[in-house]
């Protein structure tokens, strides 16, 4: 019989016997999946609309997209806090709290008169949506058994990514047709949906006995404690998650650093790219704009299922081998192709097709290109966060805090300085250091 008990830390907590994750059945865990991961979806619909922000706000595009890297942060300390009190209190319990705040957020976003309001209500719609990802995968940690693990997280990051992937088109669209102040108030209205579902089917998944809650209500009902919003940060002690999670950033970083933020670069008539095909209609049209993010994030939503599975299965051989002798790391095998070849040779693909094609062939390349980044990525970061998991069961949600949030700190900051890097430097540059930090992540 599996056990999870690690040899590395003392954070994970063993179960000896596997009944308990036979609590929800197959297909009532599938539907656990799909909720959590629709809640991911809650902030993806900003970015296509940044243009028709700006023009509606009097100001520049370089301002609103500041509103992303504030995102990421927020994101972060949302996390930190969610994380905490899911650990104390339970994963249904933070959901039905954090929801509202996307909801009210949302609509201060729609009804925002200038960037200062702008600014703010967007920080508390990425609060309200910051569980969707820590949570969630603590969620798949509770659920699903070691050997089966991967494979999950798989899945859950597959239906995180499918609403990311969909949001900027469907943005853009409701965007170009409607207004952005309409794509926000559809968030609000999908943010009201979600939190009816889960107030309605969502049960506690956590393990009986294992919040911090359980040692202290003396069997009442309701009871309340303050709990300290930054513990997730005392596992950065741990050797295993600071690397894991430096490793994601440097990874990620070509993603949101040179894709994620295309669209503002479209509008600037002084930079070089093969996207010049587009520029005309992109800046004037959302829905274009969504359109170009697909790649991406359909290479994100194939890699992460496959990477899953195939982590389970490595982790599966390893340990026969042995003789029934598991180590966590072995699921990290599952990530170096990912992680050696696609992301590093994607992104410097990016710029060497920017800088030296041009017209439909170079629009093309660069879009496969994008397509080739989003599956490395997640081949990277699906086994990589089912390991972190793995080494801190009992503390699943707060271990997943600590290596999105660390990432997402880092990253609120790394993005900022891409655009001034393009504009010094130029694409070619940009994307060769960004593919030697890729390389550096997977060492």
């Amino acid at each position: 019989m599996a056990t999870e008990e690690t040899p590395l830390l003392s954070g994970a907590l063993p179960y000896k016997n596997e009944l308990i994750y036979e609590r929800f059945s197959p297909a009532y865990k599938k539907f656990i999946l799909a909720i959590v991961a629709w809640s991911v979806f809650l902030t993806g619909t900003f970015s296509p609309s940044i243009p028709h922000i700006a023009r509606d706000l009097n100001t520049t595009g370089e301002r609103v997209g500041f509103a992303v890297s504030l995102s990421i942060f927020a994101t972060c300390i949302g996390s930190l806090v969610s994380a905490s009190y899911a650990t104390f209190y339970g994963r249904r319990p933070t959901y039905l709290i954090s929801l509202p705040l996307c909801i009210i957020g949302s609509i201060g976003v729609s009804t925002s008169r200038n960037m200062y309001e702008l600014l703010l209500w967007r920080f508390w719609q990425c609060m309200g949506a910051s569980p969707g990802l820590v949570v969630g995968a603590a969620v798949v940690g509770d659920i699903y058994k070691l050997e089966e693990r991967g494979t999950g997280m798989g899945i859950f990051f597959a239906g995180c990514v499918l609403g990311t992937t969909l949001a900027p088109p469907v943005g853009g669209a409701v965007s170009h047709f409607w207004g952005w102040r309409a794509t926000q108030w559809c968030m609000g209205a999908l943010a009201l949906a979600v939190f009816v579902i889960f107030f309605t089917a969502f049960p506690e998944t956590s393990h009986p006995g294992t919040r911090g809650i359980d040692s202290i209500s003396g069997g009442r009902k309701f009871s309340f404690r303050a709990v300290n919003p930054l513990r997730p940060l005392r596992l950065l002690r741990t050797p295993n998650v600071i690397f894991v999670s430096a490793a994601g950033f440097l990874l990620v970083l070509t993603d949101y650093g040179i894709y994620r933020l295309f669209p503002p670069s479209l509008a600037n008539d002084a930079l070089k790219f093969s996207w010049s095909l587009l520029l005309t209609l992109c800046l004037n049209n959302e829905l274009l704009v969504g359109v170009c993010f697909l790649p991406c994030g359909l290479g994100n939503m194939i890699g992460a299922p496959i990477a899953g599975r195939i982590s389970d299965k490595i982790i599966v051989k390893w340990k026969k081998e042995r003789g029934g002798v598991w180590y966590p790391e072995d699921r990290l095998r599952a990530t170096f192709f990912g992680g050696l070849v696609l992301v590093p040779v994607s992104v410097l693909g990016c710029g060497l097709v920017t800088e030296y094609i041009e017209g439909h062939l170079g629009l093309v390349l660069n879009l496969i290109l994008l397509f080739v980044n989003g599956l490395g990525v997640d081949i990277a970061l699906g086994p990589s966060a089912a390991y972190i998991v793995d080494i801190m069961h009992s503390h699943s949600a707060e271990a997943m805090a600590c290596n999105a949030g660390f990432r997402s700190f880092l990253l609120a900051f790394g993005i900022s300085g891409v655009m001034p890097l393009i504009d010094t430097y130029g694409m070619l540059v940009t994307n060769t250091i960004s593919a030697c930090l890729a390389w550096v992540g997977f060492a």
